[in-house]
């Protein structure tokens, strides 16, 4: 393993990955599945620090700004992300969003590496929504539904493949057609022996998917109803597409963080503006201290929103693999 604490020359300078540095590394979507849960089982011991995110939004809604410091005790590092995107009242196309990690040694005290987020982005939350699967799915389950084709949703079912193999229909939920294709070349990319079916009727595929994950943009006019789910359906909320009653009707709420879900989840309120309380958060289900699931008749809804833990391990993953192929450049920030 690539040694961090040397990677910068000195305290005067930065390392910077771009965008097109961290696209030319490869790794596996096993290696960023075991990367995640390594980050949330180091939170929940109590090694890790993970504070609320911090968020600033017009009154107009047109972008939003999310500031998150963390600490990941198992790498002794600590690391600032932040993100902002403007265009929320408008198409996909016309909105902006630019994401960055800055990572810091807290052994040497020195600047490890600052990178685009981005890509880490879209690999943590879909594997984090594979583990929620893994960890809260009935048994046997065998079917899995993705509502939207934007980034999260472009790589979420072979993040499902990876940690429930087993799954033999995969149903994809999507109006952009280039969005559409994009999920069909991820597949092939990682599974090229498994299909996508493209589904027109959403209450039909909903009321046959034992997993839902939803991660269609705002402007979705998809809202799964509670009622539409068959028993034991397992429901992961990533952006839109499923409605209130999936999460107030629930036999059982898991969320990431509350603490967060209370901040970000507020368009799934009911009509008093109030959200139900969780009956577990994801750390200590993975830990095996909280169950995921009590039977297989109960239907769960999940909330995924993402810990700056699992950015800061797995941007220190990345710089770990950067560095081992020379890849950024040395910064005179400071000078």
């Amino acid at each position: 393993m690539t040694d961090l604490t040397t990677a910068s020359a000195d305290d005067r300078s930065l390392r910077i990955l771009s965008t097109g540095d961290l696209a030319g590394i490869d790794i596996s979507l096993a290696d960023v599945v075991e990367t995640v849960e390594g980050a949330y089982r180091t939170l929940h011991a109590g090694q890790s620090d993970n504070p609320r995110k911090l968020t600033v939004k017009p009154a107009d809604g047109h972008s939003v700004a999310y500031a998150m410091l963390g600490r990941d005790g198992s790498r002794d590092v600590v690391a600032i992300k932040t993100s902002y995107k403007h265009g929320l009242d408008k198409g996909r196309d016309e909105q902006h969003y630019y994401t960055s990690l800055t990572v810091y040694d807290d052994v040497t005290g020195l600047p490890l590496a600052m990178m685009d987020c981005s890509r880490i982005g879209s690999l943590r939350t879909p594997a984090v929504s594979a583990l929620l699967a893994r960890e809260c799915a009935a048994p046997g389950a065998r079917s899995a539904l993705v509502i939207g084709t934007g980034t999260q949703g472009r790589l979420a079912l072979p993040f499902l493949l990876t940690t429930l193999p087993d799954l033999d229909r995969l149903m994809l939920s999507g109006t952009h057609p280039e969005g559409i294709a994009a999920v069909r070349e991820q597949m092939r990319s990682y599974f090229p022996d498994r299909e996508v079916e493209v589904v027109t009727d959403l209450r039909a595929a909903a009321g046959d998917a034992d997993v839902i994950v939803a991660t269609a943009g705002g402007h979705t006019p998809a809202a799964v109803e509670a009622d539409w789910l068959k028993p034991g359906a397992l429901s992961v909320l990533v952006g839109h597409g499923l409605a209130p009653s999936t999460l107030h009707r629930a036999d059982r709420v898991i969320a990431t963080s509350e603490a967060q879900m209370n901040v970000t989840g507020t368009d799934m309120a009911d009509a008093d503006g109030k959200l139900p309380a969780v009956d577990a958060e994801f750390p200590s289900v993975l830990a095996g201290v909280t169950a995921g699931r009590g039977s297989a008749t109960e239907r769960i809804f999940t909330y995924n929103s993402g810990l700056v833990v699992t950015d800061i391990a797995l941007g220190h993953r990345f710089a770990q693999l950067a560095l081992a192929q020379g890849l950024g450049t040395e910064v005179a920030l400071w000078r």
